[in-house]
């Protein structure tokens, strides 16, 4: 059977463990927070009973058996043949991290680390074994959501790249490739220009922030949970993208002469859509919020398995 060594016990971390105990994966979680990653594993069990209820795992309660707390990172990496690690996002906290890694895990074992914006060589330049380094960054949750960012240093081999690809695809993830370095990856990236344009049109008073959300999830966001930006315009021109790019380029063009400014995130804007959000960030609700969400998400991802492939 497989090992897995999650380090880290926090949210990507537990999500990360229910990805590869539900697969048949044995996982071993580390958190120098003393009792986190004993405390992780009833959050597990909860989560993954939550996604047999959608069909998303068998056997919920075998999965969550497969799942230990390690004593530190020496056990954690015991027989491991694949880590994730899901430390703190900072540069100084990967260095010293992934200089242990690479010390104690056997030599064939990637290292895959789930950073949201930090590119791998800023990180593993100076290991041995950099070589079998990369970023796999997840989306939260990604028991939920299957996107996998895979992003190599200059150095890292590309069979690192093709073997990472592989597990991924066998626990139920989708690996795509990150070709060169670049911050923030592309997800992010993405995200990123939409949530600007986003802050400036409320931010200037185009439209409410309730409004835009309503844009997104009952707009863009239908077509977008089962198709991309290339194959959305594919189809929104008799000719295919070529003649969508032939009718509309020059709109589009007209709109980036005149992109979201920086100051779109700075405290006057920042503090406008606050007021007009009107919600109050309280624990509790968030909380209550947030198993929606991911009951929702896993009803759509239950609901997109279930449906043939074009």
């Amino acid at each position: 059977m497989p090992r897995a060594a999650m380090i880290g016990a926090g949210l990507i971390g537990r999500s990360w463990a229910m990805v590869f105990a539900r697969a048949g994966w044995e996982v071993a979680i580390h958190d120098p927070a003393p009792g986190a990653a004993e405390q992780a594993l009833g959050l597990v069990a909860a989560g993954l009973a939550q996604q047999a209820e959608y069909g998303l795992a068998r056997d919920p309660e075998a999965a969550a058996k497969r799942v230990r707390p390690a004593r530190d990172l020496a056990d954690a990496l015991d027989g491991a043949t694949f880590v994730q690690e899901n430390a703190p996002e900072t540069v100084d906290a990967k260095v010293p991290l992934f200089r242990e890694l690479d010390r104690l895990s056997a030599p064939d074992v990637i290292l895959a680390s789930s950073t949201s914006a930090i590119v791998a060589s800023r990180f593993t330049a100076e290991l041995p074994g950099r070589a079998r380094c990369l970023v796999a960054h997840p989306v939260n949750p990604p028991h939920l959501v299957p996107i996998v960012e895979l992003s190599g240093a200059p150095w890292t081999a590309p069979e690192t790249i093709a073997r990472a690809r592989a597990v991924y695809e066998s626990i139920g993830q989708v690996p795509i490739v990150v070709r060169k370095e670049i911050e923030g990856f592309i997800l992010n990236r993405l995200q990123g220009a939409l949530l600007a344009e986003a802050f400036r049109l409320v931010g200037e008073g185009f439209v409410s922030p309730q409004d835009l959300d309503k844009t997104v999830k009952d707009g863009l966001g239908l077509r977008w949970s089962f198709m991309g930006p290339f194959e959305t315009i594919e189809l929104n021109a008799p000719g295919g993208m070529a003649d969508y790019c032939a009718r509309y380029t020059g709109f589009y063009r007209s709109l980036q002469s005149a992109p979201a400014a920086p100051g779109v995130y700075d405290p006057p804007n920042v503090e406008a859509i606050l007021r007009e959000w009107g919600e109050v960030a309280d624990r509790a609700r968030l909380e209550a919020r947030t198993r929606w969400r991911d009951g929702r998400l896993a009803a759509l991802r239950a609901h997109k398995a279930s449906q043939a492939q074009a």
